[in-house]
């Protein structure tokens, strides 16, 4: 099979390398669509080697012995990271956050097949997400970072038609953040820099963008929400400043979700306005895959403009650079594609 590797500094090509094996109870799928998310930073770093990616969705083309949720010629979503599937954490669906994670590679005595940037990876059987006849494999792969952790937020939070909901960082994670509140009926506003991303959130319905680091942010905040502040925020940006701004732009008894991996907030300030702060990862595919699938289902045209550009494995070279200029929305690779 095809990965993409990192040659040098900005700098990728294709390589071949043998296919993955399954054991056990992993499967042997064959990736459809593989979004782009945070891997390209080891491509502008010029961190040489195989380059990893973790969303995935395609079809399951080959099983191990122990395999028993999913069959061959299924279409499914690679679900992030490999739990132990038996401890309280992975049998109640927050795999995520699981302390005895395994090891694909050793089990299945394979070089590579955790990468998702490849034609194939392996995944244990109940990691794999069954993909509704009528979605897309790039719209089902939004199942993975472009809606997953602002899926999680919005449940956790219970995000309703009343709500207004700002948004800090309006990146793929942010915009996918928006088109499920979107969908759910919410106002939304953002926090942004980028006038590509300002553009594009806008044209979803995002009804104002604020610039977090002008003088009067948070006032325009506060004017947007009648001297009140934001009862419900998602922090996606991952920047130092933006958890802390959130706190202070949030209503008393508000709540924020955190996806995104920022710096600290001030506790003096939570316990001042008695706000609730939610660690917000991965989503629960274990309670919420019917609801996960039906707000891609819902969120249809939104996707369709956040997900801004596709391209084919030979093209993997302009995707990572399209990515790593942030004048993009979402971006998926098509490995079976030249």
């Amino acid at each position: 099979m095809k990965h993409v590797v990192v040659s040098a500094k900005s700098q990728c090509g294709l390589e071949d390398i043998d296919d993955p094996q399954v054991a056990q109870n992993y499967a042997k799928i064959k990736i459809h669509s593989a979004p782009l998310c945070t891997e390209f930073h080891q491509f502008l770093d010029g961190n040489t080697g195989p380059l990893g990616g973790h969303e995935a969705a395609g079809e399951v083309v080959d099983i191990g012995p122990s395999v028993n949720t999913v069959k061959l010629g299924e279409r499914v979503v690679v679900m992030p990271q490999s739990g132990c599937g038996v401890c309280d954490l992975c049998t109640s669906g927050d795999h995520i956050y699981c302390q005895n994670k395994k090891d694909p590679k050793a089990i299945c005595d394979n070089e590579t097949g955790t990468a998702t940037y490849a034609q194939y990876c392996v995944q244990q059987d109940w990691l794999l997400v069954p993909i509704p006849d009528d979605l897309s494999y790039d719209h089902a792969s939004m199942a993975c970072c472009g809606m997953g952790p602002g899926f999680n937020a919005m449940q956790t939070m219970q995000v309703m038609p009343t709500d207004t909901v700002l948004i800090s960082g309006l990146g793929p994670v942010g915009l996918g953040t928006a088109a499920i509140a979107l969908y759910r009926g919410a106002r939304v506003l953002g926090l942004e820099m980028n006038t590509y991303r300002i553009d594009l959130a806008q044209e979803m319905g995002v009804e104002a963008v604020i610039d977090p680091t002008s003088d009067n942010a948070l006032e325009e905040i506060m004017d947007l929400t009648d001297g009140k502040g934001a009862a419900k925020s998602v922090e996606c940006s991952s920047v130092d400043t933006a958890p802390d701004f959130l706190v202070k732009a949030a209503a008393r008894r508000g709540q924020i979700a955190s996806p995104g991996w920022g710096g600290p907030m001030n506790a003096r300030e939570i316990n001042g306005k008695g706000l609730t702060v939610h660690g917000c990862w991965h989503w629960n595919h274990q309670r919420d895959t019917q609801a996960m699938m039906a707000t891609i289902r819902g969120a249809k045209s939104l996707l369709e403009k956040m997900i801004t550009h596709t391209f084919p494995f030979s093209k993997v070279q302009q995707a990572l650079e399209t990515r790593a200029n942030n004048q993009c929305g979402k971006l998926v690779l098509h490995p079976w594609e030249d």
